[in-house]
């Protein structure tokens, strides 16, 4: 993990050199670009092991940034952590919508932003070892493709909710908590409100409409996928 390549596209000299030294001091490779259209231009070419985008940038912003890569086969994986200010809360749920993995928030501590790097890579290795396609009874995962499948019909689902059901089927059998929830698939503290997590989970029991719910509730605990 320490030799993976961090790319930053960050507009504001200061905050990119900070960034820059603190992930060279742990050991990164650190790539910098100033604009959007450049930044795109370099992942394409590159394609770093992470990331980091700030959502405001002179030319493509970071939300088409992410858009664009998400679309594409050659970038789709690429993990994204997005650096926002205070007040771009929808900016941000929109990014997480769009793929992005995780935020931070402006002004931030550098040892937080090397901590969530190094989370987001942590998860990024770990979803690799798993199986491409998760099956869960009449549950079927496929994890490459994007699809759910509930008795071979599909059932779309946001990019969020196939995150939240992802990440349940990752920890297969093993109870989720919340606030472990709430950071792997939005990115929040664990101190944020847990009824996201309550009524996104109400959303994916509805979409996907099984006889047996897959889904358990551990009462004051959080959530588990059954795997039988």
């Amino acid at each position: 993990m320490s030799k993976a390549h961090i790319l930053i596209i960050e507009d504001e000299p200061t905050i990119a050199e900070i960034l820059q030294y603190n992930l060279q001091e742990n050991g990164f490779r650190v790539s910098l670009e100033e604009t959007g259209d450049r930044g795109l231009a370099t992942v394409r070419r590159q394609l770093p092991d992470l990331l980091l985008l700030d959502l405001m940038l002179p030319g493509l912003d970071g939300l088409e940034i992410t858009r664009l890569l998400k679309r594409e086969p050659k970038t789709a994986a690429i993990p994204i952590v997005m650096l926002t200010a205070k007040d771009d809360e929808l900016d941000r749920i929109v990014g997480l919508e769009l793929g992005a993995d995780d935020y931070i928030t402006k002004p931030f501590s550098p040892r937080e932003v090397v901590l969530r790097v190094k989370a987001v890579l942590r998860r990024v290795q770990t979803a690799r070892t798993e199986p491409d396609v998760l099956q869960f009874g009449k549950l079927r995962i496929d994890r490459q493709a994007h699809r759910v499948l509930v008795d071979d019909t599909e059932v779309r689902l946001t990019v969020t909710e196939f995150k939240l059901l992802e990440a349940m089927a990752e920890g297969r059998d093993r109870v989720q908590s919340r606030s472990r929830l709430l950071q792997n698939v939005w990115g929040y503290s664990a101190d944020a409100d847990s009824r996201t997590v309550d009524t996104h989970i109400r959303r994916l029991r509805h979409k996907l409409a099984m006889t047996e719910d897959p889904i358990e509730t551990v009462i004051g605990v959080g959530y588990r996928l059954r795997s039988g």
